[in-house]
C-alpha cells in the first residue's frame, strides 16, 4: 500500500498536466483533460485487468478526436465542441461495451510480438519528439510524425536557453536518484523542485513556459447532442478501435513477472464504462497511456490502488479549488478594451485612481462567499478605493443564496461611502445589470 500511494502521487503529477495538454491537442478548454483524469480513471481502477495500465487519454486520441470536432465545429464554438465531445465519448463508450458483449476481444490475439515490439519502438519516437520542443522551449502548429520533426529542426535556433536548461537539470535530477537513492519517488520530487523554481526563482520571467490559471471548479454536466450521432459514428469507431488497440498494447508492454497479462473482453468493457462514465463530467475520449503507464511502472506500482489514489488527489485538488477561489486585482491593457490581472509583467496597465478592480473566478455559491467576501475586504482595507468594480465574467454560476451573502457583505462598505459594482455578468446578468468602465 505504502508503495501505491507514493507511485499515485507521482503518476497524479504526470497524468494531470499531460491530459490537460491533450485537451489543448483536441481544440477543448484545458480543464476537459483535468475531468478526464478524474471518473474514467476510477472506473477503469475497479474494472480493469492491468495492474500497472493507467487509463485517461492520449495523444492520438487527442488527434482523432480534433480531427472530428474541426468538421463539426470549424468556428470553435465552445458549447458546440463540448456537446460534440459529451457525444462522442458516449458513442466510443458505446461501441467498446458492445465489443466486449460480443466477445470481440480476440481481435487483440493478431497483435504479434513483432508488432508489439514495433508498437513499442514507434510509441518511444513520438513520445521523444513530443517533448524535444517543449525542453527547446519552442512551439509550432502540430502535423505528423514527419512535420513535427522537420519544425523541431527548424526551430532549434529559436531554442530558450532557461528553458532548455531547467530541462535537462530535471533530467540530470532524474538519472542521479536511480543509483544514489534507488527508493525514492524521482520523478515526485523532480516535479516539486520544479515547481518551486517557478515560485522562488520565476522561472517564467526568463522565458520558461508555465500553464498560467486553469478555469477553477468541478465539472459542469454536459448533455450529449444527440443529433450529432450520424456525424460522429465513424470517427466513434476508429477511436475506440484505437483506445482498444493502444490499451492492450500498453498493458501487454508493461506486465512483468507473474503479472496475468491483460484480458480482453474485460478491458472492453474497463474502458468502455471509463468512457460511457466520464460523458455527463465533460471529459473527452480515452483510453491506457503510455506515458503515464511508463511512469507508473518505473515509479513502482503493484496494484491499481496507485490510480484511486490520482484521482483522490485531483478531486482534492478541485475541491480546493472550488472552497478557496481566487480572487485577482485587474488592469486594463493599453490599446484594447480587455482586463488582465495585475502582474510585474505587465507595467504598462491602466489602473484608475480609487477604483478598485477585482475578479472572482469560479462558481460562487454558499460553502466559498465567506471566503471571497474576507478576500475582498483585506483588498479594501489595504488599498482605500472609493468604489469597487467586481468582475464577474470567469463566474459560470453564482448561487442565490451566495449572491445574497454577498450583497449582506457589500453593505459595510456602501455604508462607509465606498461604492461597489457587479460588473460583466453572465450568470446573474437579467438580476444585477451590469457596469462598464467608459474609455
Amino acid at each position: 500500500m505504502r508503495s501505491d500511494l507514493i507511485v499515485g502521487l507521482t503518476t497524479a503529477a504526470v497524468v494531470i498536466p499531460k491530459a490537460m495538454a491533450y485537451a489543448t491537442i483536441a481544440d477543448l478548454p484545458v480543464q476537459v483533460g483535468l475531468y478526464t483524469a478524474f471518473l474514467p480513471i476510477v472506473i477503469y481502477a475497479v474494472l480493469g485487468s492491468s495492474r500497472p495500465l493507467s487509463v485517461s487519454t492520449t495523444t492520438t486520441l487527442a488527434l482523432l478526436a480534433a480531427t472530428e470536432f474541426a468538421e463539426l465545429a470549424p468556428g470553435g464554438d465552445m458549447a458546440t465542441l463540448l456537446k460534440a465531445s459529451a457525444m462522442l465519448m458516449l458513442m466510443v463508450g458505446g461501441i467498446l461495451i458492445l465489443a466486449s458483449l460480443l466477445r470481440l476481444g480476440f481481435i487483440a490475439n493478431f497483435i504479434s510480438a513483432p508488432v508489439l515490439t514495433g508498437f513499442k519502438a514507434g510509441i518511444g519516437l513520438v513520445i521523444v519528439l513530443d517533448q524535444v520542443p517543449k525542453i527547446l522551449g519552442i512551439h509550432f502548429p502540430r502535423g505528423t510524425f514527419v512535420q513535427n520533426l522537420l519544425s523541431t529542426v527548424r526551430g532549434i535556433p529559436k531554442t530558450s536557453l532557461a528553458t532548455l536548461a531547467l530541462g535537462l537539470f530535471m533530467m540530470a535530477l532524474l538519472i542521479a536518484f536511480e543509483p544514489l537513492l534507488p527508493r525514492a519517488p524521482a520523478p515526485l520530487i523532480a516535479v516539486a523542485a520544479g515547481i518551486l523554481g517557478v515560485s522562488l526563482l520565476g522561472l517564467q520571467s526568463h522565458g520558461v513556459a508555465i500553464v498560467g490559471r486553469i478555469p477553477k471548479g468541478f465539472p459542469p454536466f454536459t448533455i450529449p447532442d444527440l443529433s450529432l450521432a450520424a456525424q460522429l459514428w465513424p470517427g466513434a469507431l476508429g477511436i475506440a478501435l484505437m483506445s482498444f488497440t493502444e490499451t492492450i498494447a500498453a498493458g501487454r508492454t508493461f506486465a512483468e513477472g507473474e503479472e496475468p497479462p491483460p484480458r480482453a473482453n474485460r478491458e472492453l468493457l474497463a474502458t468502455g464504462l471509463a468512457n460511457a462514465g466520464g460523458v455527463f463530467l465533460g471529459a473527452m475520449p480515452g483510453g491506457g497511456g503510455t506515458t503515464q503507464t511508463a511512469v507508473n511502472r518505473l515509479a513502482g506500482a503493484r496494484t491499481q490502488l496507485a490510480k484511486l489514489v490520482t484521482i483522490v488527489v485531483s478531486l482534492i485538488g478541485l475541491a480546493y479549488q472550488v472552497a478557496d477561489p481566487p480572487v485577482y486585482l485587474v488592469g486594463r491593457k493599453r490599446g484594447p478594451n480587455a482586463f488582465r490581472p495585475r502582474s510585474d509583467q505587465h507595467p504598462d496597465d491602466e489602473f484608475f485612481p480609487g477604483l478598485l478592480l477585482a475578479r472572482l473566478e469560479g462558481r460562487v455559491f454558499f460553502a466559498n462567499v465567506d471566503h471571497i467576501a474576507q478576500k475582498l475586504r483585506v483588498l479594501v482595507d489595504l488599498k482605500k478605493p472609493k468604489g469597487v468594480a467586481l468582475d464577474l465574467s470567469n463566474v459560470p454560476d453564482l448561487q442565490y443564496t451566495a449572491l445574497r451573502m454577498l450583497t449582506e457583505a457589500q453593505k459595510p462598505q456602501r455604508e462607509r461611502g465606498v461604492s461597489v459594482w457587479r460588473a460583466r455578468s453572465h450568470a446573474v446578468q437579467s438580476r444585477i445589470g451590469s457596469f462598464e468602465i467608459p474609455g
